[in-house]
């Protein structure tokens, strides 16, 4: 099916971050989109920061899109539109945490998030199915994320 914006996306702010600068409105695979969107923001505002900071950056951005994608959410009276893809920035910045500098690393980050996203092991499959609101729309992708995160991690240390 697909993803059918609404017209407030581009009128309204929070629905407008809430949809990813508007990459959720593209019209197939919008969580692919929005996780695309999210990576030059990782390489150009990003990488460069300290632990510190990007961990203040995470604890932030995902607070925010817990009443980003909630407001939206309530606001369109549909729960985790396919096109709110805020959650998949914040998921993506989490694989990203502590990953070495190159376009390998950014490139494997982007793939092992969108698997996990996709394919929803438990738990994130749990909690897609049964924590709503803008926490629920948040808690899987930063679970997709935390996953992704140590695989990648588990990669860069005995592997690569």
């Amino acid at each position: 099916m697909a993803n059918s914006a609404p017209a407030s996306v581009w009128r309204n702010p929070i629905h407008f971050l809430a949809f990813g600068l508007g990459s959720g409105a593209a019209p197939k695979a919008p969580g692919t989109f929005g996780t695309l969107a999210a990576v030059p923001i990782f390489i150009w505002l990003l990488q460069g920061l300290g632990t510190t900071e990007y961990l203040f950056m995470l604890v932030s951005t995902s607070l925010v899109g817990i009443y980003l994608c909630g407001k939206t959410s309530k606001d369109m009276g549909v729960h985790d539109h396919s096109g709110i893809v805020w959650d998949e920035f914040v998921g993506y910045w989490i694989t990203m945490f502590l990953a070495p500098a190159g376009w390998m690393y950014i490139v494997l980050g982007f793939v092992l998030f969108r698997l996990f996203d996709i394919l929803k092991p438990w738990p994130i499959s749990w909690v897609d199915k049964h924590v709503h609101g803008g926490f629920g729309i948040m808690f899987d992708d930063i679970l997709a994320g935390l996953m992704s995160f140590v695989v990648l991690q588990a990669l860069v240390h005995f592997v690569f």
